[in-house]
């Protein structure tokens, strides 16, 4: 079996444990893919797994990397959507830093011809986590109010588009150096939660009525705020934590008051029948979005893959605004 290139942490810690190693190709199976990776892009799991934190879920790569955009090398058994050399990209569970990968066909999905490999490798991680955030699980409706923490971060970039096209009032929390960027893809309220109390403000841009949806990746140190920026029947969609895993402070009337519905969601380890059916909501959904331009990644940088420990650096630090790519071949 021939060997390919991956990237891995050689032990626990910081951007200075990624390393290149030499690993066996994988081999597809009965209805999977073999892609050759042009390009992978870095989501905040990237850096929990590297960390030592999150490890994969049982039986998938311990190469870190959960999307990447590519070329099909080689079809599995009874795998049919897609030929070989086709452009396609998707979500993975882990293997997106490697130059090979193998994926199920029914999370492939075909590179829109618009969009470069790079771009297509911003899109599969942050855009079906905002799409199962808003929709699947927000059920957000048009004419709804949203509030969008991190809004210059991938997902929170991917949800505001998403909440737009919808036909949702954005409100979005971020750093005042990006609230530019939030207001280009559509949103109508920024708050430096730096310098802002982000729940009067909800308040006061509301006129007291508060979010019809929620999306938070801080966890604990939000919550309360969150819950008293709920709209009635509100919904509180929270897929990080950021910010800490115990609340020092949880008024459970608050939440009878308001009705509140309270969602904690992950993606990587979802089973993969469900995966499939999202991919496939995704592409009936939002990939014409995707083709027509009216929706797109936004990329804070391409860096070679070998620049891999400074793309980790800049994420930790907070320092982008997007996505961070990088370009494999």
């Amino acid at each position: 079996m021939p060997d390919m290139k991956a990237i891995v942490a050689t032990e626990p810690g910081g951007p200075e444990k990624l390393a290149f190693v030499d690993v066996p190709r994988p081999v597809p199976g009965p209805g999977e893919l073999l892609v050759r990776i042009h390009a992978t892009a870095l989501n905040r799991a990237d850096l929990l797994q590297r960390e030592g934190k999150y490890p994969p879920p049982p039986g998938e790569s311990d190469i870190i990397g959960l999307e990447m955009a590519g070329e099909v090398a080689e079809l599995g058994a009874d795998a049919n959507q897609f030929a070989v050399g086709d452009r396609v990209f998707g979500l993975l569970p882990g293997g997106g830093y490697a130059e090979y990968a193998v994926i199920p066909e029914g999370l492939a999905m075909p590179v829109p011809e618009n969009l470069a490999m790079t771009e297509a490798a911003a899109v599969p991680e942050t855009y079906l986590t905002a799409f199962q955030a808003l929709h699947w699980i927000g059920r957000l409706s048009k004419g709804e109010t949203v509030l969008i923490h991190a809004g210059a971060s991938g997902v929170g970039t991917s949800a505001i588009q998403l909440a737009r096209e919808a036909g949702a009032r954005v409100l979005v929390t971020a750093s005042a150096p990006k609230h530019d960027t939030c207001i280009a893809l559509g949103a109508e309220v920024t708050i430096d939660y730096k310098s802002e109390d982000f729940a009067e403000r909800v308040k006061q841009e509301t006129n007291g009525r508060g979010a019809d949806v929620i999306v938070d990746f801080i966890g604990a140190s939000y919550f309360d705020r969150n819950i008293r920026s709920l709209a009635m029947d509100g919904r509180l969609v929270m897929l990080a934590m950021l910010g800490g895993a115990k609340a020092d402070e949880l008024n459970v009337a608050r939440m009878f008051a308001k009705r509140a519905t309270v969602v904690a969601s992950t993606l990587r380890n979802r089973s993969l029948a469900y995966k499939q059916e999202l991919t496939a909501d995704f592409v009936r959904r939002v990939l014409p979005l995707l083709t027509d331009g009216r929706v797109k990644p936004v990329i804070d940088d391409v860096l070679d893959w070998a620049d891999v420990a400074e793309a980790h650096r800049r994420m930790g630090a907070n320092e982008t605004a997007g996505k961070l790519v990088l370009k494999v071949i």
